[in-house]
């Protein structure tokens, strides 16, 4: 198993946290405090706002998850994956992305940069 597996399954698990308490504490295992998620919509630091983030796209998008697609890759402490936003009632998965993400010494993410990849239409 690479460094980076842990890493997005933990990202993961943050992003598929529904409840307040759940979320708080899988974007605490996730990131380092003072880690950052930018992409078109968000550039955020710190575990607060990345919470606020990921509840923002459960309260947009309600009974939907996040699931990666594919496997991770990278080099030194910096991965890539593509991902989507697929409907736990009809299987849809009207947006997709890719992220990059670079890991701190204890393999909790210091950065993310995300890229879409796929939007629903207006």
């Amino acid at each position: 198993m690479s460094i980076y597996t842990p890493a997005v399954a933990r990202y993961f698990e943050a992003w598929n946290a529904t409840d307040p308490d759940a979320l708080a504490k899988a974007v605490a295992a996730a990131w380092t405090e003072d880690g950052t998620y930018t992409d078109p919509l968000a550039d955020v630091r710190g575990h607060e706002q990345i919470a606020a983030v990921v509840q923002a796209a459960h309260e947009q998008f309600p009974g939907f998850e996040f699931r990666q697609t594919g496997d991770a890759d990278g080099n030194h402490h910096i991965a890539r994956f593509s991902w989507e936003l697929v409907s736990t009632a009809d299987g849809s998965a009207p947006v997709a992305g890719s992220d990059v993400i670079t890991l701190s010494e204890d393999g909790r993410i210091t950065s993310v940069l995300g890229f879409l990849d796929r939007l629903p239409e207006a």
